[in-house]
């Protein structure tokens, strides 16, 4: 029995595309090619978007996935897998529409609600699988104005609910709702549900505001408002008056309020009543106009920037109104201070005088104010001092120089005028100082400065006295040297001398020693660019590195460059160590022949000691004779040094050639005297 596969499809009836509720049928069909006729059994799995949702074993080529009613949620791509005796064939997907969705259910929780309540709505698909989107619709059908819709998207569930607040202003409300879902061409949407209709009745009416008087006011009259409204329950009931954010009055669980005051132009505006009863809220407004009754005063001045001790006068008025109680007051910090009830005043004025005065005046209980008026009372400046900034009147060269002038006595503003010479450097206007800052001072820069101190009183400009600095010149190039340089002799002195080529005085000298560590050896102060320092009897251990550092009062350290002193043994100490080893020297040659000749003369006996006691005084003799000029013979630099003198006085005797001749060394062996000869 032998059989292959040719093809397995899918099948859809009646189509691919099917209307919402009608019954629709998923068919896989396998095509098979067989050598005989004999039954096969074929195991069929139906897939929708990958998941299986139908499977059956037939003898069969077809198997039928029947769906009674399709739904939306039966949109999406079916394909089919068919297994027989160990062989296995699947389809290509076939995308199946199922157009159209079912009617939403919208349900309300309350049919009559009061404004400021809340109404629970609950739209429903029956039949349809999340994902799904919900859009409910709100309209008020006494304004026919269009839907407000929310839009709710709910993943897990076919229903959606949501809330609204009622709303002042609302009456009749109409809601419905639809569905939505999304589709391989888009979006597809549902019927609008059912439509549900709520009633909105007001907790309370609008409130109502009236004015007493309710025209014609004028400044001074009294003026009375009332706020009032009806409500259904007075329970948590609130009446606010306002002006302009500023609430004037309030009440709770009443349904009228009252205010009243005298009339001023300031009451002049817009009034708000606002009735608050939980989350609802209603307003009314007015507006009022009040009348002038007299205009504000004005305050002039005879002068507002005066000398102490001079007269000053204020007067207070009103156009074209003379019925009025006049009062001058001076504004202060702590509140205004009464100075006369009356419309003019004149004073003797002093420094505390200065500040801002009104003038008031009252009719019928209304009191206005005028605009104030400054008056500036000042004290002369006294002779204004010039310093510098450091404290000390000096300044290094190329550095800036801070100067400040300073009065002690003068009514602020104060102006400040710095001089060099006749030359105006800076203006500065301030309280009791001004500073000035020079830059790059340089060697003329040290005399010529003033400063001249002025404010507004009559009495001008007053100017301190001429202020001189020093120029302080930083140390520059410091160098050490010594005498004698170099090589110094054990025991002898050295001078040292440090020097600068420019600093202002006096400098300071310091010498130091360094070795594993700076040792300060000496330090003194000079008015003078060079200090020399002895120092007395040098020693081994005084060889060693030395410089020196100078400074002064621009506080600047300048150091040398080092020099090395290396200390060395004196030619007399030389000479006096070479004679000490010339001399061990011959008492060892002499006691080494002397025991030499008596040894031989031992050995020899008799016949021998005539002719050794005859050659041995000719040979002693012969080296003693020849040891003088054979200096060579004692090597070291010690013998050489002590004997400089011989040698010069030697070398003298034999002419000028010998003055570049070498030093010759030779080897003298004592040998054996032969008996033969």
């Amino acid at each position: 029995q032998v059989f292959t596969f040719n093809r397995v499809e899918i099948r859809v009836q009646p189509s691919v595309k099917v209307k919402n509720g009608a019954p629709m049928s998923i068919i896989c069909h396998a095509d098979i090619s067989k050598n005989t006729d004999f039954q096969l059994k074929h195991n069929f799995t139906i897939f929708k978007d990958g998941k299986p949702v139908f499977m059956t074993v037939s003898h069969k080529e077809d198997a039928r996935y029947r769906i009674p009613v399709a739904r939306s949620s039966d949109t999406g791509d079916y394909e089919c897998t068919v297994k027989a005796e160990g062989k296995f064939s699947f389809s290509t997907p076939v995308y199946v529409w199922v157009a159209g969705m079912t009617k939403p259910i919208l349900t309300a929780d309350k049919k009559e609600v009061l404004e400021g309540e809340v109404v629970k709505l609950r739209c429903e698909l029956p039949e349809e699988v999340p994902p799904l989107e919900f859009v409910f619709r709100k309209t008020k059908i006494k304004t026919n104005s269009a839907p407000k819709e929310k839009r709710i998207p709910e993943q897990n569930q076919n229903f959606s609910e949501v809330e609204y607040y009622i709303e002042e202003g609302d009456d009749i409300l109409k809601f419905d709702c639809f569905g939505k879902r999304q589709v391989r061409s888009g979006w597809e949407s549902s019927q609008h549900s059912n439509e549900t209709l709520v009633t909105v009745k007001e907790p309370f009416i609008k409130p109502d505001l009236t004015t007493v008087p309710s025209s014609n006011i004028t400044e001074g009259d009294q003026i009375e408002f009332e706020c009032s409204t009806k409500a259904a329950e007075m329970r948590d009931i609130e009446i606010i008056l306002q002006k302009n954010r500023t609430i004037l009055n309030s009440v709770r669980d009443k349904n009228f309020l009252k205010y009243s005051t005298v009339a001023t132009q300031e009451d002049s505006g817009e009034y708000l009543c606002k009735v608050e009863q939980g989350v609802v809220s209603k307003t009314t407004k007015q507006n009022v106009f009040v009348s002038e009754l007299f205009p504000k005063p004005s305050l002039s001045a005879s002068m507002t920037k005066l000398d102490e001790s001079k007269d000053l006068n204020l007067s207070c008025s009103i156009n074209s109104f003379q019925r009025a109680s006049f009062s001058i007051v001076r504004k202060s910090s702590s509140g205004d201070i009464l100075l006369k009830n009356s419309r003019d005043l004149a004073m003797k004025v002093n420094v505390n005088d200065t500040g801002s005065y009104t003038c008031k005046a009252e009719v019928k209980g209304i009191v206005k104010e005028s605009k104030p008026v400054r008056i500036n009372v000042y004290a002369p400046v006294s002779k204004p001092t010039l310093s510098v900034a450091s404290g000390s009147p000096e300044v290094v060269l190329g550095k800036p120089l801070q100067l400040i002038c300073h009065s002690v006595m003068g009514t602020p503003p104060i102006t400040f005028t710095f001089y060099k010479g006749d030359e105006v450097k800076k203006d500065v206007t301030n309280d009791t100082y001004a500073v000035f800052l020079y830059e790059n001072i340089g060697l003329n820069d040290s005399g010529g400065y003033k400063c001249d101190a002025r404010n507004n009183h009559s009495s001008g400009v007053k100017t301190s006295n001429i202020l001189n600095v020093t120029v302080i010149v930083p140390i520059r190039d410091a160098s050490l040297g010594s005498v004698p340089y170099g090589e110094v002799e054990v025991g002898s002195d050295t001078a040292f001398l440090c020097s600068v080529k420019e600093g202002s005085w006096p400098i300071e000298f310091k010498f130091f020693q360094k070795t594993d560590h700076e040792v300060l050896l000496h330090q003194v102060k000079k008015f003078a660019d060079r200090a020399i320092w002895h120092k007395k009897t040098m020693k081994r251990k005084d060889t060693g590195t030395y410089y020196c550092m100078a400074s002064n009062r621009a506080s600047v350290d300048v150091r040398s460059h080092p020099i090395t002193i290396s200390v060395v043994i004196a030619a007399w100490q030389k000479g006096v160590i070479a004679a000490f080893v010339l001399t061990a020297i011959a008492g060892v040659g002499a006691v080494a022949l002397w025991w030499f000749l008596c040894k031989k003369k031992k050995a020899k006996g008799p016949s021998m000691e005539m002719s050794g006691s005859a050659l041995a005084p000719n040979l002693t003799s012969e080296k003693l004779t020849r040891q003088p000029s054979d200096g060579n013979y004692y090597s070291g630099s010690g013998y050489i040094e002590d004997n400089e003198n011989h040698m010069k006085s030697t070398d003298e005797s034999k002419g000028p050639d010998l003055e570049s001749a070498e030093v010759d060394y030779t080897e003298v062996e004592v040998s054996t005297l032969d008996p033969h000869r």
